[in-house]
């Protein structure tokens, strides 16, 4: 084989090279727990006898059993109705608090916007975990210095750890956190409209709400559905809010959503089997949910395009 053949097998091969690191952390992190949970989920412990002894308890292949124990069981379908729930709340506000938000930082009228800016994002820094304590410690009625300030004036104290308004405490944590990125997302999407089309609008009459209203927001929809997109999945995959705040109430139980279900039955129960068969049925749930919404955005950015 000539130099020049090697220097160019050389030359086609290196991108490859550098994609093995990325593709053995995939398969090692990703691929391969994705792979172990979907074959614990068809799997399941068999007992013999009184299950002492050596042997009394084995792993056998359970078919479908756990995909249809999940399917039928009224706790994780009670955790999805209250997860349903939830984003009916954070998902609208989040998105309508953002982008309100981003057309105010745009405005050539709103000072300090940098640091505007990093003080609107500046929550989305603090871990979930840490934004939930906050939070409890300012819902607790004992130590809430809110709470205090409400009994001086004589107001009425709601308990926002209990029946309804706890969908609303917890709501307000992720929305609390999760506006700055979404923010950011659509502010700088705004940014990338050229000046010439907002000097065109002026020249013919239009006023800033207008503008706003017909050319930026309708210029920024695939930022908007992209936020939309990551704010449904954050919404199926609430864990840290709920968990965090259950030693505060007992309003929390510990399946009050379908990933603290699964958490419940893995490391509580000590069912793995079950527990991966509700996870890869999580999974699969966001994945058609997200490619349903994702296929009916572009339908319509099609449909749009073509008028």
């Amino acid at each position: 084989m000539t130099s020049a053949r090697r220097k160019s097998y050389g030359v086609k091969g290196a991108p490859y090279a550098f994609l093995i690191p990325a593709t053995v952390l995939f398969a090692l992190f990703f691929a391969l727990p994705i792979g172990y949970a979907v074959w614990l989920s068809f799997r399941k412990v068999h007992v013999s006898g009184l299950g002492l002894g050596k042997g009394a308890r084995s792993e056998v292949w359970a078919g479908l059993e756990n995909y249809t124990d999940a399917l039928t069981d009224s706790e994780l379908l009670d955790g999805a109705l209250r997860v349903l729930g939830y984003g009916c709340i954070v998902v609208p506000v989040m998105l309508g608090l953002a982008l309100l938000f981003a057309l105010m930082l745009d405005s050539d009228k709103v000072r300090f916007t940098p640091f505007t800016r990093l003080a609107i994002f500046l929550p989305y820094a603090i871990p979930g975990v840490v934004a939930a304590l906050l939070w409890g410690f300012l819902y607790l009625p004992d130590v809430s210095p809110f709470y205090y300030v409400l009994e001086k004036l004589g107001l009425p104290q709601p308990d926002l750890l209990d029946g309804g308004p706890l969908y609303l405490a917890l709501s307000n944590i992720a929305v609390w956190g999760g506006t700055g990125f979404n923010m950011i997302v659509i502010y700088t999407s705004l940014r990338s409209i050229p000046a010439e089309v907002y000097e065109a609008a002026r020249l013919d009459g239009a006023t800033p709400t207008q503008i706003a209203l017909r050319i930026k927001i309708p210029m920024v929809a695939p930022s908007l559905v992209l936020t939309f997109f990551f704010s449904i999945i954050a919404t199926l995959q609430v864990f840290n809010e709920p968990t965090t705040l259950k030693p505060l109430t007992n309003s929390v139980s510990t399946t009050w959503s379908p990933l603290m279900k699964v958490y419940r039955d893995a490391f509580g129960t000590g069912d793995i089997y079950a527990a991966a068969a509700q996870a890869v049925i999580i999974a699969l749930a966001t994945l058609l949910l997200s490619f349903g919404f994702l296929r009916a955005a572009n339908r319509r950015q099609k449909q749009e395009a073509a008028r």
